[in-house]
């Protein structure tokens, strides 16, 4: 095994970017496979090695890509837009086979068969987080403001709620109040699910009430892929949304920016804590 190649398969957003980066300092070469439309080469033009996009389904090239640059680790990380399996599409023969071997197309089972199918060409793959451990806050309020008796209420619910819907497969995140769902992640992502949950509330809602945004990793999650992330927009969102609480798995959830986030919470008066 080569110690100091690491394969990246990158998304979108700044994830993958710092992986990237921190996994360069460490002494790695970093060869990044982006999805095409969603990872941006000039994101990598410091910290890759090689950066070559692909189109979602080249399964045969992708694994190629790596094994030409002598790369036997990979992780993968960065969010892929659900939409791009309408525009950027376009599977090679291993791919178009691979895609017939599924029995369904959630999310799970198709990294996971992604994972099984690289393992077939030696390659393995490694925590997504593996060098941003130090993004992953344990249990605990980080912002200036604490949670009110009603919101622990709220976000409890929320916790709940959010668990059995990441178990589904049909997103990681929920925004609650008063026991009731105002949204639930979909295909348009976190941001536009809190943003969607703003304009319900304030449509409907015949009083103010506690409102909480809550994300959370699936049962049993596999570290390898996916794992939630939140960020300086996720805070931007919640402000644009008038929703005063963010609550998300501790220990299992990387922040990025996390001092920046925390500062944000504090400025827009976000409770913002790890449960």
């Amino acid at each position: 095994m080569t110690a100091n190649k690491i394969g990246l398969i990158a998304g979108e957003g700044k994830m993958p970017v710092y992986i990237a980066q921190k996994a360069k300092a460490k002494g790695f070469e970093v060869y990044v496979a982006g999805a095409k439309g969603n990872a941006k080469e000039e994101d990598y033009k410091n910290c890759a090695r090689v950066f070559q996009a692909f189109r979602l389904g080249q399964l045969g090239a992708g694994i190629r890509f790596f094994k030409e640059h002598g790369v036997t680790r990979v992780l993968m990380a960065g969010r892929v837009q659900h939409t791009s399996i309408f525009s950027n599409l376009m599977p090679d023969l291993r791919g178009a086979k691979f895609l017939a071997s599924l029995k369904n197309m959630q999310t799970k089972n198709i990294l996971s068969r992604v994972i099984e199918e690289f393992k077939k060409d030696g390659l393995e793959f490694t925590n997504s987080a593996l060098f941003l451990e130090d993004y992953m806050p344990k249990a605990g309020v980080l912002s200036a403001r604490k949670p009110t008796e009603e919101e622990k209420k709220v976000i409890a619910f929320g916790y709940k709620t959010s668990k059995a819907m990441a178990a589904l497969d049909i997103g990681l995140t929920c925004v609650v109040s008063q026991n009731a769902v105002i949204a639930v992640e979909g295909m348009e992502g976190t941001d536009r699910c809190i943003l969607r949950a703003g304009e319900l509330y304030r449509e409907s809602a015949e009083k103010k009430s506690a409102v909480a945004v809550v994300k959370v990793a699936r049962p049993n999650q596999d570290a390898r892929y996916d794992l939630p992330v939140i960020g300086k927009g996720t805070l931007e969102s919640l402000h644009q949304a008038g929703i005063g609480v963010l609550a998300f798995e501790a220990e299992k959830t990387l922040v990025l920016d996390l001092e920046e986030v925390i500062k944000l919470a504090d400025k827009y008066n976000i409770c913002l804590t790890a449960v």
